[in-house]
Parts: structure tokens; sequence; C-alpha cells
């Protein structure tokens, strides 16, 4: 009965929530409250819950500053020398404008949130891929892919929930896999330079002022203030700027080929290409403070690293510590830090949220009881290779579903079918990051809306390209994590 209610209770959690008719946050609340009630244990729940929240306070500590640290960074400036110096670096050829791409989504993926990366990529980089006539599903494709990579950073999501999930250390179980994904990080280049080559084949090697119906050569000049006019400073109203208005841009000289879509890109007819983004004289850059707070990152991701101190313990210190010198004033800060507070809120209330549906799944005997009838059905050549069956069921898992329906319904039975065949938790968890190059082009993720909103390409456009290529990424993810002896 407890293995029947077990998957009963996980089904309903991922239908409600994918069909939208209830937030992750409440679905993790109620919906295993009730169960806890059914299976006649309704008098425990307070104490699972409870156990569950004590297990999960250094997750949901870090994520919280994790988030004001990196939101602080971009705020101040951090990363806009960094977009100015990619957007010089792609000029007008296709190939560099999209490994180009690929290097700036890998960059400020750094923040952990999916839809600032994707607001700083597509307004640095969508006038110069209207400019120069090029395939803007390359540019969605490559932008996604490469944060989903790195989305498997310790406070991007995935490998908290893992961590939450199976009461591990986020550290040990990212740390170890950093081969693995560097290898993933890298097929994404060469993905990028192939396709920057087919788009070079298509277009030719173009300058700026060819796209304008102009033969003159470019010079520095040019090509400089062509990058300032697509620099921009950072992402989303939830790194707390507030819009600097929007620009329009055109694409060609006058119609023609520009006015339809570039091969593949699923592009509408143009509409106003206004982009949202901060405001580059915001009161809140530091550029005096650019080196402190460079070092200071540096300093952190280092430390992170080499583990010295537990990821919540640096990431408070170095929040405190961002705060505190470049806002030295109190006022400032307590804007600082409400400007950040939603997205503190939502993730850490989500990591909270989290121990009523792990507790009760767990202290009911439900997890148990499924991985046992679950252990059953995996023939016994399979059960001791149990972290690359978790690795190739992520790929698709992940994609059809969001990442608190995998990581919090199903990993823990995957985790409990590898223990039965001597599989430690640890090697699922890792596993389990495979399939994230996916699943950030999937349509449960938020961010992938403001990606191909913002880059005016079709959903249906995006997935048919990106599937395959992201789906490749993370099958290399898992090549290289078996062979280092990862999983």
């Amino acid at each position: 009965m407890l293995t029947i209610l077990g998957f009963v209770m996980i089904a309903a959690f991922l239908v409600l929530i994918m069909m939208k008719k209830m937030s992750p946050m409440a679905a993790l609340v109620l919906i295993p409250a009730l169960f806890c009630v059914l299976v006649g244990q309704g008098a425990h729940l307070g104490d699972y819950v409870l156990k569950g929240i004590g297990d999960l306070a250094p997750t949901a500590a870090m994520l919280m500053f994790a988030i004001i640290y990196f939101g602080v960074m971009i705020d101040v400036g951090l990363f806009a020398p960094i977009v100015r110096g990619i957007l010089k670096f792609c000029k007008a050829d296709p190939v560099r404008v999209v490994v180009g791409t690929a290097l700036l989504a890998a960059i400020v993926s750094l923040d952990g949130d999916g839809s600032t990366t994707f607001m700083i990529t597509v307004s640095a980089l969508y006038p110069l891929y209207k400019r120069l006539k090029m395939s803007l599903v390359v540019m969605t494709g490559v932008a996604a892919t490469a944060n989903g990579v790195m989305n498997t950073l310790p406070w991007g999501g995935p490998t908290a929930r893992a961590a939450t999930a199976l009461k591990l250390d986020a550290g040990d179980i990212f740390v170890p896999m950093i081969p693995a994904l560097a290898v993933g990080l890298v097929a994404v280049f060469a993905l990028a330079y192939v396709l920057g080559r087919r788009e070079r084949k298509r277009l030719g090697v173009l300058t700026l002022d060819d796209t304008l119906g102009d033969t003159r050569p470019v010079t520095g000049t040019v090509a400089e203030k062509e990058t300032e006019q697509v620099l921009v400073g950072a992402g989303t109203g939830a790194t707390g700027g507030t819009p600097a208005g929007t620009r329009r841009t055109t694409g060609g000289a006058g119609t023609g080929a520009d006015d339809a879509p570039a091969a593949g890109s699923g592009e509408q007819a143009d509409e106003d290409d206004g982009l949202q983004v901060l405001d580059p004289q915001r009161a809140t850059l530091r550029p005096k403070l650019y080196w402190f707070n460079a070092a200071l990152t540096l300093a952190l991701l280092t430390l992170l690293i080499m583990q010295t101190l537990p990821i919540p313990v640096l990431f408070l210190i170095g929040a405190a510590l961002a705060l505190t010198v470049n806002f030295p004033h109190m006022k400032d800060q307590k804007a600082r830090v409400a400007a950040h507070a939603e997205n503190v809120l939502n993730v850490s209330g989500m990591v909270f949220a989290a121990a009523v549906f792990t507790g009760v799944l767990t202290g009911t005997g439900m997890v148990e009881h499924m991985a046992r009838w679950l252990v059953s059905g995996v023939p016994d050549a399979l059960g001791p290779h149990m972290g690359i069956v978790t690795g190739v069921l992520s790929i698709p898992l992940t994609y059809f579903m969001s990442n608190d329906g995998f990581y919090f319904g199903i990993v823990p039975i995957l985790a409990e079918a590898g223990a039965a065949h001597g599989v430690a938790p640890i090697e699922i968890a890792r596993a389990s990051l495979v399939g994230q190059a996916l699943h950030m082009s999937s349509p449960l993720v938020p961010a992938v809306y403001v990606l191909v909103g913002m880059a005016k390409v079709e959903f249906g456009d995006h997935t048919k390209f990106t599937v395959k290529w992201a789906a490749l990424t993370s099958l290399v993810v898992l090549c290289a994590g078996v062979l280092f002896g990862i999983i």
C-alpha cells in the first residue's frame, strides 16, 4: 500500500505543478501533508517536517547568500567589462559571434540565475545577430546549452536540490563533478564553433558596415561605437535594476533578405526590437571598486572549490563583505538586500517547503517501499551500474518534468535502488546532474521563455534546433563522468 501511495503522491505532485494547478511551493507542502494523513501517520507530520528543516537549513542559507552576493556583483557592474570584451572579440565574424555567445552565457551563468543570464546575453548580442542576419536559434540554442551545463553550480539549483533530497553536502556532489562538467563546457564551445562555421559558410565573412550597405572598411572607432550601442549592464528586475528604456535595432538596409527570417531562426516579421536593460549609468555602479570585487569573487570561488569552509559560510561572509565595502551606508545596504529579496524568498522558501515533501516521503517509509519495488524491476546486470542508469534517465526526465519533481520525487527512489546494489547516494546525486544541459530548454523552465521571447524566436523552433545538441552535450558529460570514475 505504501508503494502505491508513494507513487500516487509523486504523480499528483508532478501533474499539479506541470498543469500549473498549484505552485511548486504549495504542492511541496500540501500534497505530502495530505498523504501523511492518508497513511495514518498524521500525528508524526510535525516531527518529519522539523527534521527535514534541520537537514535543509545549510542549503537554504547557501542559496540565500549566494543570490545576494551575485546580485550585488551585477548591481556594481562586475560583468560589464566582460560583456564589452566579448563584444569586441566577436566583431562581425559569425564564428566569433557564436563562440562569444557561449562564452558570455557561461560567464554570466556564475550568478546561478537563468533569467539573468539570458537577459544579459540576448541584450548584448541580439542587435549583432540581427545586424549580421545570423540565425537567432543558434544564439538561443548555444546560450541555453551553456547555461544548462553551468546550472550545475551549487547555488544554481539542481545540485542544491540533489543535496537536499539525499541529505548530502552540495560541495561533495559538485567538486568531483568539475572535470566532467568542464568537458561538457568544452563540448558546448566545440558546438558553437561548428555552428559558427556553418553560419560563416551561409553568410560569408562580414563587417558591420557591410550589413548597412556601406563598402567602407570597419575601423576601430566604428566597431567600438557599435559595441557601445549594444553593451548593457546586466539582466532582470530580479537583480534590482531599473529598466533604462528601449532601443530599436534594424537588421539591414531597407527591405530584402533581412525582412525574411534567417535560416532556421523561426523569427517573426520585425516588430519593436526594444530590450529592457539596466541603466548603464545606474547609481549602484562601483567602477573604483571593480578590482576589489573581481578579486573577492575569484577568492570566493577558489575557496569554494578547495572546500576550505562550508559553502554556506563562504557565501555568508562574501555577501557581508560585498555589501559592506560597496555600500558602506546602512540605507544603501538595506536597499540592495530588498532589491534581491524576492529571489531570496522564492528560492529559500522552496527549499524549506521541500522539507515537508522529503520528510514525509522518508519518514512514512514510502521511499523504502518504492525503492524495493523499483529494485525488483532492475535487471541484476544493471544494478551495480545505477549511477549510469540515473545519468541516462536524467536526460529525458529533467526535460519532461521540473527540477523539483525530478530531484524531490525521483532521485530519492533511484538512490534507494542504487543503495540496494551497493551504489553510494553521492554517485547517484552526481549522475542526476547530467541532464541539465537539456533541462534548460524544457518547456517547464520559465527562464527559457525569457530567452526565446527576447530573441523573438518561436519556442517550437528553438526546441527543434536545440534538443539534439543539448542531449548530445548531456551524454558527453555522462561519458566523461564515467571515464573519470566520478559516476
